[in-house]
Parts: structure tokens; sequence; C-alpha cells
């Protein structure tokens, strides 16, 4: 089971969204899906009040430290924030990074996290549809 792992500064928003979505939409569950943060923090409350809005529950999501994974253990690396260029190498000599560069919803108000949502759900999905052909 190839293991997907989406990156952010704080692992507390667009990281979050992306691992919902990549779990939910993984309707034959070819993957594994996690997501971690630069920094220690938590799940935003409007992230979790978002991704509500379209059926999907991430209020059981903890914000972990990138530092708690092991990079060897993840083929595919997405960065969320053009935080790539923080990441140390071993997490950039993928066989699969991407860098989304995804607005940060953080001090935001909820229109702004609906918006970042819908294009963290664009970019899952054309990524699943990437890794499928990929095998």
């Amino acid at each position: 089971m190839k293991r997907v792992i989406f990156v952010c500064q704080k692992n507390s928003c667009r990281s979050q969204m992306a691992e919902g979505f990549a779990r939910f939409l993984d309707e034959n569950r070819k993957f594994s899906f996690a997501s971690a943060g630069l920094e220690a923090s938590q799940v935003h409350p409007l992230a979790i009040q978002v991704m509500a809005e379209v059926g999907i529950d991430i209020s059981q999501h903890q914000s972990k430290l990138l530092s708690d994974f092991n990079a060897e253990d993840f083929p595919a690396v997405i960065s969320m924030c053009d935080c790539g260029k923080d990441l140390p190498e071993e997490w950039l000599i993928k066989e699969t990074f991407y860098e989304w560069r995804l607005d940060d919803p953080h001090d935001e108000p909820i229109e702004v996290f609906r918006q970042v949502r819908d294009e963290v759900e664009r970019q899952v999905k054309a990524l699943l549809l990437l890794l499928n052909i990929k095998g």
C-alpha cells in the first residue's frame, strides 16, 4: 500500500483537510494517508467545521509533527504551503513530491476556509488520479 503524507507548517488546516479528503475519496483503499506539520499545533475548529459541511469528519484528527515520521516510509510527499524549502532533504527526494502552495486560512473568516477546502478537494482528486495512473 502506497503511503502519502501531506505536510504543512502547523498541520492545523490545509494538510488536515487534505488527509480527510484523501481518506474519504480513496474508495478502493489503495493508499494510506497521513498529515504532519513542521511545528506543533492543533486542528483549527473552522477546518473541522467546513469539512463537516461536506460530510467529512476530521474532529478526531490530531496535529502531528513531521519529525515523528520516517521519510523512508512515504514515497509520496505533498507540501501544502510552499514549505518544501523548509523540509529536510530526505522528504524532498521522493518518487512523488508536489508543492501545492495553497493559501493559509488560519486567521481568515470561514468563507476563506471554504475556498481553501474546495481547492484542497480539487487537488486531492487530481492527486488520486495521478497516483492511480502511476500504480
